[in-house]
Order: C-alpha cells, then structure tokens, then sequence
C-alpha cells in the first residue's frame, strides 16, 4: 500500500481527514516523511525508541498510530540548544557544562520540540496510553552520530538542522501518523 493510501485510510479508521500537512513515520526504517497536499515534500532519516514500539506509559517505546503536533517549541534558538522541561537551558550540547550535567547522557531534547498528542482514544490518547502526557516529541539530539538507528527513549529524533527546517513548514493541529 502506498504511504499516502495508508495515511488517508487510518483517518476514516476514526473519521477524520487527513491535514494539510502531514507528518509519516516509519519505525523499521527509521523514516519520516513530510507531505503537503497529499504530496511527499521531503524524506528524513530519523532515530525512534531504543525499545520496541509501545503506546503504555513507562514502557519508553515510541508510540504508534494518529497523532498531531500540539505544541511547537524553541522557535529561534540555535541549533544544539538544550532543553528541560521544554526550556531552553541558554547551553549547546557542547558546552562542558553539559558534559558535566548529562554525563554519558543520549537523550538531550535539543533545537526544537514538536510535542505529540495523540488523536486515538484508548490507544495513543487517554489513560496509561496518552502520548501527551509521555511528554514524547520530534526533537533534536546531540547524538546525530547515531541517527538511523533506535537510540531514544520514546521520541522521534532528528538531526538539528533538520528539525529546523521541518519546524518551519509545520503548524500545530497538523497530523502525525507512526507505524512499524
């Protein structure tokens, strides 16, 4: 089946249509593609959950099905930026500071943050099930050594200016669909 066919026949699974701009990511190989109108505008290599793919909290596997962007953070930082708590902490994930604080550390949020909420009752939304409230994301990472392979904790993982670009084009309320 086609990545658009699929795209439109998961929105009338819940009777929806599918937004202008959306958002397709692929776990097995480790994709995302963005379309616009129904489109492929662009194709990235990402990284997902070094776990296999779940929507239970705790269980730090990316989530799968419907989603959309409900928040949109770090407009105008620069890239390598880190993030607590969806703040940018003033610090690149260079600065030995860093090095020093998130020792070892794979998991820097850093650059931007597309946070997800998911749009299936029951399954991404709602409950011990809510992507929302697992604070999961498209972000960027200080480890792009390692993009292409599982490496998060959950999140979707981009390269710093990648994530940028994508930032740009995307609006809040747009869709996000996740699959194996």
């Amino acid at each position: 089946m086609e990545t658009w066919e699929l795209i439109i026949k998961n929105c009338a699974r819940i009777g929806i249509k599918p937004t202008e701009r959306v958002l397709f990511v692929c776990i097995q190989t480790q994709t995302l593609q963005f379309f616009r109108n129904g489109g492929l505008a662009r194709s990235y290599t990402i990284s997902t959950s070094k776990r296999p793919p779940s929507n239970i909290k705790d269980s730090l596997g990316t989530p799968r099905g419907l989603h959309e962007i409900a928040e949109r953070i770090g407009a105008g930082e620069p890239p390598g930026m880190v993030f607590k708590s969806r703040r940018p902490t003033g610090l690149h994930f260079t600065d030995p500071v860093m090095r020093d604080y998130d020792a070892g550390s794979t998991a820097l949020v850093t650059t931007r943050i597309l946070w997800l909420r998911g749009l299936e009752l029951g399954v991404n939304l709602g409950g011990n099930v809510d992507t929302y409230e697992r604070y999961v994301y498209i972000h960027g990472t200080n480890r792009e050594d390692l993009i292409g392979t599982p490496q998060s904790s959950g999140c979707v993982v981009m390269r710093n200016r990648e994530i940028i670009e994508l930032y740009d084009e995307v609006r809040e309320g747009d869709m996000v669909l996740i699959v194996d």
